[in-house]
């Protein structure tokens, strides 16, 4: 009788301790790998070359905080810069600035006044290109949409181009690379009427001619009519992405404005890659922090007196982290 007893206890605590293991498993993938983090504070500075670059270490952050030693360094990334396109700094600028109203907090300041890539569209972003392939990550950044974004409400078309992140698998510009496609995040207006601001996201495959003039196609596209996107007021932006196709393939946002709950605004179980691609390597290339638009759109903003801003702040970039 005895053994029995205690061959049931022990087959018990075998259970208990596989069950422990997967759980303890579970959570470390959805923790996944801190590459970077970022604050933009004091010790962190833009150094200016061909287009800008960020340097430094924000040391008010425990580790993972050096732009070159912890971000450019990793095995799995390429390198960062900031990219114009053309124009100056009366055109556009990225600063990092003492936050209005919280000297004592920095952010880095998109500002874009006038459409400075050949007079046909406005660009401010920061480049991660270069990387190994990455199959699965998850991106942490506070963003505050000036005031001024509220005349965008007031644009007399629909807005489907003001672009705040995009992630190519693979890049589209290079005659080189095969099977080229993006998924963009952007702000939308959905009516040409005076309207609220909402989240939109779409997957296009593209094809390169020889002229490098591009077509793109549309895989999937979503409009979160439900939440509105917050101007004027601090929210948290959260994106997961992981490579796949219709059945594994997912995108993941989420936002948590100031003082308020968490939102889900997407979360897209569809293919993340080139339809035709045999053998999807990851994404080589993504910009996590971006301010892309029309001419059109910025000299509406130009009549009111108003211009394009965004500021960012606490960034952080995870490898296999994962939605919780």
């Amino acid at each position: 009788m005895m053994n029995k007893m205690f061959f049931a206890l022990l087959f018990a605590f075998f259970i208990c301790m596989t069950c422990r293991k997967k759980t303890v498993s579970a959570e470390l993938q959805q923790q996944g790998e801190l590459i970077f983090q970022s604050g933009f504070e004091n010790d962190t500075v833009i150094a200016k070359n061909a287009d800008a670059d960020i340097v430094g270490a924000d040391k008010k952050l425990p580790g993972h905080n050096d732009w070159l030693k912890d971000l450019d360094n990793h095995p799995d990334i390429g390198s960062f810069n900031l990219q114009y396109q053309g124009g100056d700094s009366t055109m556009r600028f990225a600063r990092i600035i003492p936050e209005p109203g919280r000297a004592v907090n920095h952010v880095l300041q998109f500002w874009l006044k006038e459409p400075n890539v050949r007079g046909s569209k406005g660009r401010i972003q920061g480049n991660l290109y270069g990387n190994n392939g990455l199959k699965e990550f998850y991106q942490s950044v506070r963003i505050y949409l000036h005031d001024d974004f509220n005349a965008v409400r007031t644009f007399p078309k629909t807005v489907h181009w003001l672009t705040i992140a995009e992630f190519w698998n693979n890049i589209t510009w290079s005659q080189t690379v095969s099977y080229r496609f993006r998924i963009t995040l952007g702000i939308g207006k959905p009516v040409a009427t005076t309207s609220d601001l909402y989240f939109i996201l779409d997957a296009e495959d593209c094809e390169l001619f020889p002229d490098d003039s591009q077509k793109y196609s549309t895989v999937w596209a979503e409009t979160n009519m439900n939440v509105k996107v917050p101007v004027g007021k601090w929210f948290t932006m959260e994106y997961y992405y992981k490579e796949g196709d219709h059945r594994n393939g997912r995108f993941y946002m989420a936002i948590t404005p100031e003082s308020e709950q968490k939102k889900i605004i997407f979360d897209v179980r569809k293919i993340t890659h080139n339809t035709q691609d045999p053998n999807p390597n990851g994404v080589s290339d993504f910009n996590p922090l971006k301010l892309y638009t029309s001419r059109e759109l910025i000299e509406h903003m130009k009549r009111n007196g108003k211009t394009l801003q965004i500021y960012w702040d606490d960034f952080k970039l995870w490898k296999n982290k994962r939605p919780v």
